[in-house]
């Protein structure tokens, strides 16, 4: 059995190699290619997205193979229709958003993926970004090692707020907010959950709410919903303007989800008292982007799902897929 391991810098080769060799009880005959990402930004390739790599190269590498495994390769309709021989893809991340599914379901290649690889690396970077917003940390970090004392930043119309006793709304609830719920149930906080696919056995005393009383009641929002076409643009200035004033908007999820011009204006005027973001509209931002020169904003770069236990899990998930299929099949 001839398999591709198409690893990057981030679930890499090593690892991948090591989940299999750990857990396949058969031999393999084993190529691998290194893909570029993180060094150099995935985007779109032919017509899948997020991606990385060349589609000749993966076309060449493909050549024999049964089995492939990688993160961020292009299986676009030009690769996967060059091989006769391609049994499986396993993508190592929560959907397969970098292959064509449509002609992988025509040409008869099964596609699996890892969901929840990231689940805890990314509620945890949720959950520091919501306090970081909420104690204005970044901005009196930059300022006290700047050489200032801001004991001005004590008095009340200047402190930041507890998480205790705080309205925080949930938008989507699979994997990551649902972990994002629990840890903010331990802080005391009270959880409104907008999740129309949620079962309320899943709910773990959060409540489920409409999306218009989740605005409404919630001083913080934490955005954790695919991007869909029904999802896209989800948080819009009209959204925006329910939210209490002085609220904290959270988005760790995708940038799509918001109208991130509707962002900046209310930022500038006051209407969001901070916001924490991981993930844009565009990326990366443009240099001159509004939230660059907004008040109380805290900006990671897409860096959520990004941990050494992320990216372990996603190789051994990754070996998961492969043994099943190979059990399923014999």
């Amino acid at each position: 059995m001839k398999v591709l391991v198409a690893g990057d810098h981030f679930v890499t080769n090593d690892l991948l190699l090591g989940a299999l060799n750990a857990q396949l009880d058969v031999g393999f005959d084993v190529t691998t290619m290194t893909l570029p990402w993180p060094h150099t930004p995935f985007g779109p390739v032919a017509e899948v997205d997020e991606a990385s790599g060349d589609e000749d190269a993966l076309i060449e590498a493909l050549d024999g193979v049964e089995i492939a495994v990688t993160q961020m390769a292009p299986f676009t309709a030009r690769v996967i229709e060059s091989t006769d021989t391609l049994r499986l893809i396993v993508v190592a991340r929560g959907g397969p958003v970098n292959v064509n599914l449509e002609v992988a379901a025509a040409r008869g290649v099964e596609v699996r993926s890892t969901p929840g690889r990231n689940a805890v690396a990314a509620a945890e970077h949720t959950v520091a970004l919501l306090l970081a917003a909420l104690r204005r940390i970044p901005a009196t970090h930059a300022s006290t090692v700047a050489g200032e004392w801001r004991s001005d930043l004590y008095a009340l119309d200047a402190v930041g707020s507890e998480l205790a006793g705080t309205t925080v709304g949930l938008i989507g609830y699979g994997a990551i907010g649902r972990r994002v719920g629990r840890i903010l149930a331990a802080f005391d906080a009270e959880v409104l959950v907008y999740d129309p696919y949620a079962a309320p056995e899943t709910l773990d005393g959060a409540t489920p709410v409409g999306l218009d009383e989740l605005l409404d009641r919630s001083r913080v929002v934490s955005v954790h919903a695919r991007l869909t076409p029904e999802t896209r643009g989800l948080v819009d200035a009209a959204a925006l303007t329910r939210l209490p004033r002085g609220a904290v908007l959270v988005n760790t999820a995708r940038g799509g989800l918001l109208d991130y011009d509707a962002v900046a204006d209310a930022l500038h005027d006051g209407r969001l008292g901070a916001a924490a973001f991981d993930v844009y509209d565009v990326e990366p931002p443009p240099a001159r982007s509004r939230l660059f020169t907004a008040p109380n904003v805290v900006c990671t770069p897409h860096l959520a799902g990004a941990t050494v236990q992320t990216a372990q899990r996603a190789a051994r998930q990754c070996a998961d897929a492969v043994t099943a299929f190979l059990a399923e099949t014999r």
